[in-house]
């Protein structure tokens, strides 16, 4: 099992989000597609946004998630960069 669940990744993820606001991710599918994306960059050669200490990519990405390193866009705020 991967620390933290997958309840504890939404939480930190959507904190951003203002009263009234849609979150930013609903779903556990949601974070599962976006840390697997980062693992998929940061087996491409992407620099980690940590210090990776020996761990695999897909344990890196959830790290970076979890610390607030890295941020979920939506596909609008994706297109509009």
């Amino acid at each position: 099992m991967l620390h933290p669940s997958y309840g504890d990744l939404m939480e930190v993820v959507n904190s951003d989000v203002q009263d009234g606001e849609a979150p930013i991710v609903n779903s556990r599918y949601s974070i599962v597609i976006a840390t697997s994306e980062r693992a998929r960059q940061l087996i491409d050669g992407a620099d980690p946004l940590i210090t990776p200490e020996g761990r695999k990519p897909l344990s890196l990405a959830v790290e970076e998630l979890w610390k607030g390193k890295l941020h979920i866009l939506s596909k609008d705020e994706d297109t509009e960069e």
